[in-house]
C-alpha cells in the first residue's frame, strides 16, 4: 500500500516538472512569429492552424514526456489548442490563459496519481 503523504510529495514534484515544461514550450520555444502568427487574421507565412496546432504539439510532446502518458500528450495538445485559440480571439486574457494552462497541469496530476501512472515511465520512471 502506498503512503498517502508520498504520493501527494510525489505529485507535487510532477506538477513543478510539468508547470516548468510548460514555461519553456510557452516562452523558450515559442518563437515571436508563432505567437502572432498562431492566431487567426495574422497568419502570412503559414496558414494560422499550421501554427497553433505546432505550438499546441510541442506542450502535448512535453506533457508526454515529462508523464510517459501519451494519452495525457494528447490531452495536452487538444486543452492547449483550445485555450489558445481563445485567447487569440479575445476572449480572455494572458493571465486567464496562463492560469487555464495550469490548470490543466494541476488536472494531469490528479489523473496520473488517481489511475496509478505515477513513476511508470518517462522522466517520471522511478518518483
Amino acid at each position: 500500500m502506498s503512503d498517502p503523504s508520498a504520493d501527494v510529495l510525489a505529485g507535487l514534484q510532477v506538477f513543478a516538472l510539468l508547470v516548468m515544461g510548460h514555461f519553456v514550450g510557452d516562452f523558450g520555444l515559442q518563437s515571436d512569429r508563432m505567437a502572432v502568427e498562431k492566431c487567426r487574421g495574422k497568419a502570412h507565412t503559414l496558414p494560422w492552424q499550421w501554427w497553433l496546432t505546432s505550438h499546441a504539439a510541442i506542450h502535448g510532446f512535453l506533457v508526454a514526456v515529462i508523464t510517459g502518458v501519451a494519452w495525457l500528450g494528447l490531452g495536452e495538445w487538444l486543452l492547449h489548442m483550445l485555450i489558445d485559440h481563445g485567447k487569440c480571439r479575445h476572449r480572455y486574457s494572458l493571465g486567464l490563459d496562463q492560469m487555464l494552462h495550469i490548470c490543466c497541469k494541476a488536472l494531469w496530476v490528479v489523473l496520473i496519481l488517481a489511475n496509478g501512472w505515477l513513476g511508470s515511465s518517462g522522466l517520471l520512471r522511478g518518483v
